[in-house]
């Protein structure tokens, strides 16, 4: 069975910069070749760049990993690769993002809305840095996700409805306590910070034809086709049919709002399109698929069987590409995470400690939000990997 590696010796200590880093492209008028004007400026393959120098030392380079075994690879011609961001640390692709943007902005009081993946992520980097994260949660929020946040040290907040009232909810808990606010697709920072999934699968299989890439907020979507700007691989986002948010904005020629659907990807429960990855989903993305809770739930049967643990949302990508047919060409799907109620229950478990270090409540008291002087810190995986 596929399971996370013990986590590597902790790599040298990073010097922790309190001045947010400014975009590469940020800067220039006009922008680089393929940047996408976004709310606060361009945003481009260039920060895509920067964000992988600038992580590279609090996130697991994943493996590609073959669908198939050899014999039955060299018999179909099929070679269908996944890119195993379940073995990521903290379980998801996550972390990637929410490093890129704590690491810039240096922020010591944190709130964000997540499903789970990026709360978790957020409470493991604040845990091991000294920082406090508060985590806003939408009715139907997986329980055993709700236990590690709190289980590393983050606050909670449940709010009844769905994406868009826990969204609305964490920008006036963050405005009311003077926290910094880090969304878990709709961020400069936090795009480049997952585009860098996509320059591993390409640095690592530069032949690839098709990339397909789960798709919610869309952070990741956007991260990859920023990445991809320059290279001939065709970029597919699938998303589940009871929330095809990306898809029917692209048809109407402009973001539209869903009402809350349901979906056996936790994960991937999204409204509308954000402000940032919108735009670069517009302007790069190849095709949108659909898929059937019925189609997620047997591509995670069939990750078991391979040895891979995926959750429902983990398994979407490759969803779309077993609805795309096994070709003789190069495809790799993106399996965003792994964080069963076994792994979270097991993670939790391993985590206590740290939920003892600090002091855990369920609403937002308020506070000041204060930014740290330069320091030199340990890897922030160090503590809580």
């Amino acid at each position: 069975m596929t399971t996370a590696p013990a986590a590597p010796a902790a790599p040298a200590a990073p010097v922790m910069s309190a001045a947010p880093v400014m975009s590469a492209s940020s800067a220039a008028s006009g922008g680089p070749a393929g940047a996408v004007r976004g709310p606060r400026g361009q945003l481009g393959p260039a920060d895509v760049e920067a964000a992988a120098a600038r992580i590279a030392g609090q996130v697991r380079r994943t493996p590609l990993l073959p669908l198939l075994p050899a014999p039955d690879r060299h018999r179909t011609g099929a070679r269908l690769l996944l890119k195993a961001e379940h073995l990521q640390y903290g379980g998801s692709f996550k972390l990637r993002g929410a490093a890129n943007a704590v690491l810039t902005l240096g922020a010591r009081r944190i709130v964000t809305g997540s499903s789970g993946n990026h709360g978790i992520a957020l409470a493991r980097l604040a845990a091991a840095l000294g920082a406090e994260v508060t985590v806003v949660l939408a009715g139907g929020a997986h329980p055993a996700k709700i236990a590690l946040i709190r289980a590393l040290g983050g606050r909670t907040v449940g709010v009844p409805g769905g994406v868009a009232e826990r969204d609305a909810r964490a920008r006036a808990l963050a405005e009311e306590t003077g926290a910094v606010l880090v969304p878990s697709s709709d961020h400069e920072l936090v795009v480049a910070g997952q585009g860098t999934v996509g320059l591993e699968i390409l640095a690592e299989a530069p032949d690839v034809e098709t990339v397909y890439v789960p798709t919610g907020g869309g952070g990741l979507l956007a991260g990859v086709c920023l990445a991809a700007y320059g290279h001939p691989v065709r970029v597919v986002g699938v998303e589940p049919a009871g929330t095809p948010r990306y898809a029917r904005s692209l048809a109407a020629g402009h973001p539209v709002r869903l009402a809350p659907g349901d979906t056996v990807a936790d994960g991937l429960r999204g409204q509308q399109p954000g402000a940032v990855p919108y735009p670069v989903i517009r302007d790069r993305v190849d095709d949108l698929v659909t898929v059937s809770d019925a189609e997620i739930l047997a591509s995670a049967a069939l990750l078991r069987r391979r040895g891979i643990e995926a959750e429902p949302s983990g398994a979407v990508a490759l969803a779309g590409a077993m609805r795309a047919g096994r070709g003789t060409g190069r495809a790799v799907a993106v399996v965003s995470g792994g964080n069963t109620t076994a792994a979270l229950t097991s993670a939790a478990t391993a985590a206590t400690p740290a939920a003892s270090r600090t002091h855990r409540t369920t609403h937002a008291t308020r506070t000041t939000c204060t930014t740290p002087t330069p320091h030199t810190t340990r890897s922030l995986l160090e503590e809580t990997s």
